[in-house]
């Protein structure tokens, strides 16, 4: 059963940049679609950004075009999210989840994630002065 693990959340200043890491095991990442999902406190999970299992497709949230970007490495079964340009209203526990259909994870960027098949337990960003 795949299992994702996320690193790379702390405490960053506006303006300043993090990169969030998804490290899958117990199964080959390159099967399924990766997407970013985050969740502040008191507001609703919201859908960030979206891979395809090849890499070749991406999607993104307009609040993160141009700041955020996806990329994932199959050979280190590792999808990456760079953070740049942060914002005070970037503050969240960011997840990322998988599944094997590229549509569906489409859908589940709009949905809340609702379709994922799998998750991780998230990783806190805090951005702050």
């Amino acid at each position: 059963q795949l299992q994702l693990v996320e690193s790379g959340g702390g405490l960053v200043q506006p303006g300043g940049s993090l990169r969030l890491s998804c490290a899958a095991s117990g199964s080959s990442l390159g099967y399924y679609a990766i997407a970013w999902f985050r969740q502040a406190p008191g507001k609703e999970r919201e859908g960030v950004s979206l891979i395809g299992q090849s890499g070749g497709r991406t999607n993104y949230a307009d609040s993160v075009k141009g700041r955020f970007t996806i990329s994932r490495d199959n050979a280190k079964n590792t999808v990456y999210l760079q953070m740049n340009s942060l914002k005070p209203e970037d503050t969240a526990v960011y997840y990322c989840a998988a599944d094997w259909s590229f549509i569906t994870a489409n859908q589940a960027m709009a949905r809340r994630g609702a379709g994922m098949n799998y998750w991780g337990k998230g990783t806190l960003v805090t951005v702050s002065s």
